[in-house]
């Protein structure tokens, strides 16, 4: 399948792979967007079952991107980076020193940051490379490190304001929450979750991920196949997307879908079948801002810590008035958030 035809391609600008012989590399960067700035996005290392997928993946991630950073009201395009790992080849300083290299030859065009198999770490060697990466080791009281516990805390308030919206209450004292994916974003939500009062059901594929965090908090352990029909008031995908389908979505049991996983909607319609059984599902992009958030403050150079966590604290009043103006309207909640992203875009253009 060509690139411009392809089911994903939705006017992004340029497209770049990227292959090191040495290292073992190969990479794709998609740029969506630069009309609010630089496309920024984080790089995600992961085991594809072949290149096409991973071309779909950076595509809609891409897309997801420009549309986080408008709504969040960044100076940042949109973009991506996925890096096709091996399952028989473990991460390497050269493959990430090659991978910064990569970067810098896109001459500012394309910001990266961490993702999914990926650490603060890894983007340290990245920036021996480059100086368009954020998401480095912390210096004081400055933005920076790790964005997952950011990404957290904003997945946290916008289960909040879903939690407000739908079944009416502040509290989420008792409030059970199925909690899918508990690696560093996930962990971190659990905590939020706990101290809230809230009762926990976790799944994770990754076993020691699972055990670090059950070792930490209580919560009930669900096998993965089976998590996203718990009977439970809020399901927070915090894994991988495309769980939202014509198939999972008539056997969901909570009325909330509020979590911090990127393009949960496997497509457009889900939205709408989500809306029609009266599931209220907070849009992926908004609720997981938090990450970007800090990184863009690290970036600019422009904020603490307390600067930060308020502008993270802004994703709960940005979901009221999605889920205020979905109730009014009748519209579901992805359309309304898609329609307001690609509104800051365009007023963008010249």
């Amino acid at each position: 399948m060509g690139v411009f035809n392809h089911a994903e391609f939705d006017n992004h600008e340029s497209l770049h792979y990227f292959h090191d012989e040495k290292s073992g590399l190969k990479a794709i960067v998609a740029v969506h967007s630069t009309a609010l700035g630089p496309a920024a996005g984080g790089t995600r290392r992961w085991v594809y079952n072949n290149d096409a997928d991973a071309l779909t993946d950076v595509l809609r991630l891409s897309r997801g991107m420009t549309y986080k950073n408008a709504v969040a009201e960044l100076k940042f395009g949109g973009g991506k980076a996925v890096i096709l790992a091996s399952a028989n080849t473990p991460k390497s300083p050269e493959q990430f020193r090659a991978f910064g290299r990569f970067v810098d030859s896109l001459g500012g065009k394309y910001v990266t940051a961490e993702d999914v198999g990926c650490s603060v770490d890894d983007m340290r060697i990245v920036h021996e490379e480059t100086e368009f990466v954020s998401g480095l080791p912390q210096t004081g009281h400055d933005a920076g490190g790790d964005p997952s516990p950011w990404t957290a805390l904003g997945c946290y308030q916008g289960i909040e304001a879903a939690v407000h919206a739908r079944l009416g209450t502040d509290s989420l004292q008792g409030i059970k929450v199925a909690v899918q994916g508990v690696g560093h974003v996930g962990l971190h939500l659990c905590r939020l979750l706990h101290e809230a009062g809230a009762e926990l059901f976790v799944s994770d594929v990754n076993g020691d991920n699972l055990k670090m965090m059950t070792d930490e908090i209580p919560a009930t352990v669900v096998p993965p196949t089976e998590l996203l029909y718990a009977d439970v008031d809020v399901l927070a995908p915090c894994a991988l997307g495309n769980i939202l389908t014509s198939t999972t979505i008539p056997r969901l049991k909570a009325t909330v879908i509020a979590g911090a996983a990127n393009n949960q909607l496997s497509t457009p319609a889900d939205g709408v079948r989500l809306a029609e059984r009266d599931i209220l599902y907070a849009p992926d992009y908004v609720i997981n801002a938090g990450g970007i958030i800090s990184v863009a403050a690290e970036y600019y150079d422009n904020g603490s810590e307390e600067d930060v966590r308020a502008d993270v604290g802004r994703i709960k009043d940005r979901l009221k008035n999605i889920f205020d103006q979905a109730k009014e309207t009748g519209r579901p909640t992805h359309e309304l958030a898609d329609e307001l992203a690609r509104s800051i875009v365009a007023a963008a253009r010249p």
